[in-house]
């Protein structure tokens, strides 16, 4: 008798989530600020799990429409994947409009840039609660993990395409779409037009770099600090050979050969 083949299998993992910070109760004000940067930025949220930031309004005493909410979010091509913080009651809320909690995880600062009072984007390498992190003895060294070889891609990056480069850096010798999406905890290098987004540093290095041949991005990020280019790529570099780093928690983006 043979034995049978699983039909699932649970795993936990990191991923990269979007947190859509939530800083009022008034749905309508709510709404119109996302109208506006939806028009802004069509195509960059679509079917994208987003989570719900609550700890603007957590101490407010009052809830949200959650229900309505993620169907305004459904109908604009936004997914609702669960809250995060907020309040005992806004978290039963949420429940009840079948949103899933995500436990609270400290969270690196993330870069300033201009935003809607009402709601700001945030992009963070982990999602919080799916990783487990094992503390040793003070006295005991530990042993850093083996660097795993660079990882290389010699063809294009198609739209909703996601490549993950784990401990390892990644090189795109060929185009990477709008829509698709580079994760490394090392380095990225694009010798491409770079129209996706690049996420690098994804476990917090922040000595981590970003090099691309054609500065054409919708999103870049090192360690937790990102840029979206919702007023369109500065210049000086725009379709141009750029490199990106970190200064502090500024992300600076300047042509390669400046």
């Amino acid at each position: 008798m043979t034995r049978e083949e699983p039909a699932f299998k649970i795993k936990t993992g990191n991923i990269s989530v979007l947190q859509l910070h939530i800083l009022t109760t008034d749905l309508t004000q709510l709404k119109q600020a996302l109208t506006v940067r939806l028009a802004q930025t069509p195509d960059f949220f679509a079917s994208t799990p987003i989570v719900l930031e609550l700890s603007g309004i957590a101490e407010s005493g009052l809830c949200l429409s959650f229900s309505d909410l993620v169907s305004f979010m459904s109908g604009h091509g936004m997914c609702a994947a669960g809250v995060l913080g907020g309040s005992a009651e806004q978290r039963e809320d949420a429940i009840q409009a079948g949103l899933g909690l995500f436990s609270d995880a400290p969270v690196r600062g993330v870069s300033k840039r201009d935003a809607e009072p009402v709601a700001e984007i945030h992009e963070q390498s982990e999602l919080p609660g799916f990783s487990a992190e094992v503390v040793e003895p003070a006295d005991k060294e530990v042993a850093a993990p083996p660097a795993r070889p660079t990882l290389v891609i010699d063809k294009p990056v198609r739209t909703g395409q996601r490549i993950y480069a784990e401990g390892a850096n990644l090189v795109v010798l060929a185009i990477v779409n709008a829509g698709a999406e580079l994760i490394a905890d090392g380095d990225i290098h694009v010798y491409a037009p770079m129209r996706g987004k690049a996420i690098a540093g994804a476990r917090g290095n922040e000595a981590a770099r970003i090099f691309v041949n054609s500065m054409e991005a919708e999103l870049l990020s090192i360690a937790g600090c990102f840029k979206l280019f919702e007023e369109g790529i500065p210049e000086n570099v725009r379709a141009k050979p750029a490199r990106v780093h970190l200064d502090g928690s500024r992300l600076v983006i300047e042509p390669l050969n400046g």
